[in-house]
Parts: C-alpha cells; structure tokens; sequence
C-alpha cells in the first residue's frame, strides 16, 4: 500500500503537544506539593486528551489507510492491518 499524507496528523500532534505541556504542568504541581486531588484530577484530563488522540490515530487509520488497501495489497492486508491495530483500542 502506498503510503499518503493523513489530513488528521496535524490536529492529532497539535493535541499531544497540548496533553505533553499539561504533563509538565502536573510534575510542577507535584513539585510544588499542590493537592493531590488537583494533581489526580489534571493527571486524568491528560489521560483523556492521549486516549481521544489514540482513537482519532485508529479511527484515521480505518478510514484512510484500511479502505484504501483494495487499491493496494487487498483484502487480506487490510484485514491484517486491522487485526494488527485493533489490539491498541
């Protein structure tokens, strides 16, 4: 399968660049010996932006690279592109 650009990349890095700042935000406020219920709570704002940047990625991949793979390898290479995959979700 050929290889093509992915229009979601772009809104995809821009969100893990945001969760990777708020990331060093939280070792601050452990440093700082901020509340731990402020630092679990900004801990799970982070884990929610990478777990809807791991489903735009999937679903990106699905949408684009899988059913492009007739044009390509087949049926069977999407197929096993997506087994692949499906073990992130």
């Amino acid at each position: 399968m050929a290889h093509t650009a992915h229009t979601s990349h772009p809104a995809i890095v821009k969100r893990l660049n945001r969760a990777g700042g708020h990331l060093r935000s939280i070792v601050e406020m452990i440093e700082a010996e901020r509340p731990c219920v402020d630092v679990a709570q900004q801990l799970q704002a982070v884990e929610n932006a990478i777990a809807s940047a791991k489903r735009a990625l999937i679903n990106d991949h699905i949408d684009h690279c899988l059913v492009h793979a007739e044009e390509g390898e087949g049926p069977q290479q999407a197929i096993e592109q997506f087994r692949a995959i499906s073990k992130y979700w």
